[in-house]
């Protein structure tokens, strides 16, 4: 039985909203719950995403356009024709905009909602990766974020299956190539994608089906006229001559149009041929926005410049310093932090930027910049703010950024042992009342924080990149979210050790290894928590060598080498006795227990969970609750006590819904065991059948295997042999691919079992004969046991083939 084993003092408490532990289920075939199980239902108003940004203000005409959009949508039963458009042009032409208004004008016709993603394919930092979208459009869509697949493959594939037979429109905004596209394309036609960039996506209309629409400049008369419709209100009497002068100055592009007529509306009663002159003076403070030489650029630069410099001092230190912002959008606390500013004090000058157009409110309380203008912004904040002054501000933002997730995380996670980490200096950190708001703050800043780390590293600043990698390990740890935790952890590894600290090298090599052992990379696991226990051993840090002891434990239970592994736990439980630490005490006892348990010593094993337990309720630590109440519940099945293993794994399942996945995933196997023992195998069924989908989204497939493993021995109880060999054929094959020959000899013996109940004697002792063979590889007693069962189920089969 593999374990959960645990490394982690403690987790958050749980908070249970499901009132059936197995839930609703579809029982489908092998095949298809090797390929992506999924479980649909109605879909509910939380699961149907309304992101469409706003609809912009001051839209001038865009009829044929608009026109050439609707025809992607048929007359009568608004059915979808093509599910597919690209809307190309220049920067600034507009094609935002065009496609929001089109977007809001048809949002009725798509009754499960509407997705929106900017892209940032012209950003001056990292573009979005397809994986990230994928995430966060999975949430939107109702998948709980630790049960987002780990891989893009797997996030793609579930995103498609969510979206299968619903109505969804789908805007993916500033893509840079068809590549990035693709896989956020859903796999039916009954949704609508339209895409903008700036480049032609040939890809996207000769291979993917879709038809492109590319947008012109507004014409002069449609320029004149948005000035016209912004300017009204404010002012009157401009001459017709020199609206169209400032409609070519701004080379008729709507970007620059809208900023240039929001300039002249804020100054009523300065004449427009002044604004005009200024608007001339300004074409050459910045000679650096794009690679190419052309009308609308240089228009696109002077315009930029002229309406900053209209701002006041604040807002346009503001706007220059979020130049120096390393992720895709920020909050206003942030936006504080990075002035040194009380957060009172940055609203005013965010809302002038807003109302400028030379920042956009994303979503309530949320900005983010054009990327015409960030480019702007890093050029203003490079020419303009002092060498002292720019690191400063940096600083700050990435100690906001550090200590706030450093709140969050003993919000969500009150049992975990934080970095040690100086008090804020300038800047004050936000708090959390609630794990909800913990939670939802690490969604909302969970690509800011990955970014925040690599610009601390890329900055100097090499204790905060550790430190904030340290601090986001168990955030990401919970959510098998690996591509940010072996990105941030190796930022931090490498920080660490180029500021010589070792205590920080010794917290990213454990990271690393905590990555790799979930990711089921043993090896790896091993070097790096060995490297990180030499290290340990020459500082004399007593708890990280206890710590680090424990991992190698655990890495010895997993290859079986159980002796090993008591030696381990034994030898870190000697070091928190001395140390009087209780939780980790608690912890190592349960995994001594879970050990006892692999080498046959049920009654002990019993004994010691029941110690750990006291302690644990004591303390009030219920995510290791939930362990060793998982392994009381294996324990006191084998012991025959079935009633008893019911009640302390639903206590488990009960910890585990809505905190954690990866417990919960896992302890749903075990769940369905018992209800086997019980004998109620359809409902062990349903169990198990959520637990492989939740091991799918997890991108865990050892555990998968385990599930598939566990609905074949369901479907053999249920008399349905034939089913029964399919999913465990699917699982065999897993553990193989793996090279896990323990898990491989208990689906094989699985197997045999099955296959002689389909009448298939002989294919069964062929799978008997290898699992047999790979438990002589393992000398522990719960080994030789399953040799000898192996051994009588071969001969009894043969038994009856003769008769």
């Amino acid at each position: 039985m593999d374990g959960v084993g645990s490394d982690e003092p403690g987790q958050r408490p749980a908070q249970v909203n499901r009132s059936e532990l197995s839930g609703p289920a579809e029982l489908v075939q092998a095949r298809d719950v090797y390929g992506g199980v999924h479980f649909h239902g109605e879909v509910t108003s939380q699961e149907r995403p309304q992101q469409l940004p706003g609809d912009v203000r001051g839209f001038v005409n865009r009829v044929e356009e608009l026109r050439t959009l609707n025809r992607l949508l048929t007359e009568g039963d608004q059915s979808v024709n093509v599910s597919l458009s690209v809307i190309t042009g220049t920067a600034g032409v507009g094609k935002t905009s065009v496609a929001l208004r089109w977007a809001h004008s048809v949002r009725s016709r798509f009754s499960d909602g509407q997705l929106y993603a900017n892209l940032r394919g012209y950003d001056p930092g990292e573009p979005a990766q397809p994986d990230q979208i994928l995430d966060r459009f999975l949430r939107a869509l109702g998948v709980p974020p630790s049960a987002v697949p780990a891989d893009l493959d797997g996030r793609a594939a579930l995103y498609r299956s969510r979206l299968a037979g619903r109505r969804v429109l789908v805007l993916l905004d500033n893509a840079a190539s068809a590549r990035q596209v693709r896989p956020l394309l859903p796999g039916t036609d009954r949704c609508l994608v339209v895409v903008t960039s700036r480049n032609l996506l040939s890809g996207l209309t000769t291979r993917d089906g879709g038809r492109r629409l590319t947008l012109r400049i507004l014409t002069e008369d449609d320029a004149v006229t948005l000035l016209r419709d912004i300017t009204s209100p404010y002012r009157s009497g401009d001459d017709p001559a020199e609206l169209t002068e400032l409609a070519r100055l701004c080379a008729r592009l709507p970007l620059a149009l809208r900023i240039a007529a929001e300039r002249a509306a804020s100054r009523p009663f300065m004449p427009l041929g002044e604004l005009i002159q200024d608007l001339r003076d300004e074409s050459a403070l910045w000679d650096a926005l794009t690679a190419e030489e052309d009308e609308e650029s240089d228009a696109v630069r002077a315009v930029f410049a002229w309406s900053y410099r209209a701002l006041n001092p604040t807002s346009a230190r503001l706007f220059r310093l979020l130049g120096l912002h390393p992720g895709p959008d920020f909050s206003a606390p942030a936006a504080a932090a990075l002035t040194g500013v009380p957060l009172p004090q940055v609203r005013q000058p965010l809302d002038a930027l807003v109302n400028a157009h030379l920042l956009e409110q994303s979503s309530p309380g949320r900005y983010q910049l054009h990327d015409l203008l960030r480019a702007y912004a890093v050029d203003q904040v490079r020419h303009l703010e002092s060498t002292e002054g720019r690191p400063a501000a940096l600083r700050r933002e990435l100690d906001w950024y550090l200590h706030t997730a450093d709140a969050a995380l003993t919000r969500t996670l009150p049992f975990y042992r934080t970095v040690p980490l100086d008090p804020p200096a300038d800047v004050t950190p936000l708090t959390f009342a609630t794990n909800a708001e913990a939670d939802a703050w690490f969604g909302a800043e969970r690509d800011n924080l990955v970014a925040a780390t690599r610009a601390a590293a890329e900055a100097g600043l090499p204790r905060i990149a550790w430190q904030l990698a340290a601090v986001l390990r168990s955030v990401f740890m919970h959510q098998n979210a690996f591509e940010g935790w072996f990105t941030t952890a190796r930022i931090g590894l490498a920080a660490a050790q180029s500021l010589g600290d070792r205590h920080g090298e010794a917290e990213a090599l454990e990271s690393l290894g905590k990555a790799h052992f979930q990711a089921r990379q043993l090896t790896e696991a091993a070097v790096h928590h060995r490297a990180a226990l030499v290290i340990r051993q020459e500082i004399g840090d007593e708890y990280g060598t206890a710590v680090s002891i424990n991992a190698l434990g655990l890495l010895g239970l997993r290859h079986r080498h159980l002796t090993g592994a008591l030696s381990h736990f034994g030898e870190s439980l000697a070091i928190f006795e001395r140390l009087g630490n209780q939780r980790w005490q608690a912890l190592l006892i349960s995994n001594l227990a879970e050990t006892r348990y692999e080498l046959g010593e049920l009654t002990e094993a019993a004994a010691l969970l029941e110690q750990a337990l006291a302690v644990q309720r004591e303390i009030g630590d219920r995510g290791q609750e939930g362990n060793s109440l998982f392994f009381l519940s294996m324990t006191l099945r084998e012991l025959g006590r079935t009633e008893e293993a019911l009640a302390a794994i639903k206590s488990a399942i009960a910890i585990a819904e809505g905190v954690s996945q990866v417990w919960l995933g896992h302890w749903l196997v075990e769940y369905a065991r018992v209800l086997r023992a019980l004998g109620r195998p359809a409902e062990a069924l349903e169990a198990v059948h959520r637990a492989a989908t939740i091991q799918r989204r997890l991108g865990d497939r050892s555990r998968e295997a385990m599930a598939l493993d566990g609905a074949g021995e369901a479907y053999r109880e249920l008399g349905q042999a034939d089913e029964a060999v399919a999913f465990h054929l699917r699982a065999a094959a897993v553990h193989r691919q793996l090279g896990d020959d323990w898990q491989l000899a208990l689906t094989l013996d699985h197997l045999g079992g099955a296959l002689t109940a389909a009448g298939r004697a002989e294919e069964a002792g062929q799978h008997w004969r290898e699992a047999h063979t790979l438990l002589a590889g393992f000398d522990d007693a719960r080994a030789a046991a399953l040799r000898e069962g192996i051994a009588a189920s071969f001969l009894s089969a043969a038994d009856r083939s003769v008769e």
